[in-house]
């Protein structure tokens, strides 16, 4: 398996990227990822679920037995790869 494909493994779901993109701007709340990116709640609640498994991103507890989601330093790692997709479909329009 290529280098790609292995990354595609973990961040190439539909969705993935996105999740990964709104927790760059800091911990969000489940409904809070639901509601920003309208994101089925079956498929966002997956996808969270891949992304811990795959350690980019973690689950930190908050006020209220309430949780957020938080990205590992191996989640912060797609910034680069994801502003420059970014920039890349900004041409592409």
């Amino acid at each position: 398996m290529s280098d790609l494909a292995a990354a595609l493994e973990i961040v190439g779901a539909r969705w993935a990227l996105l999740i990964v993109e709104r927790l760059l701007d800091g911990p969000q709340r489940y409904g809070d990822l639901q509601r920003e990116l309208g994101v089925p709640t079956n498929i966002l609640a997956t996808r969270l679920r891949e992304l811990e498994a795959a350690g980019v991103l973690t689950r930190i507890p908050l006020r209220h037995n309430t949780r957020a989601y938080s990205l590992t330093e191996r989640g912060l790692d797609l910034r680069e790869a994801i502003r420059t997709l970014g920039d890349w479909g900004r041409g592409q329009r």
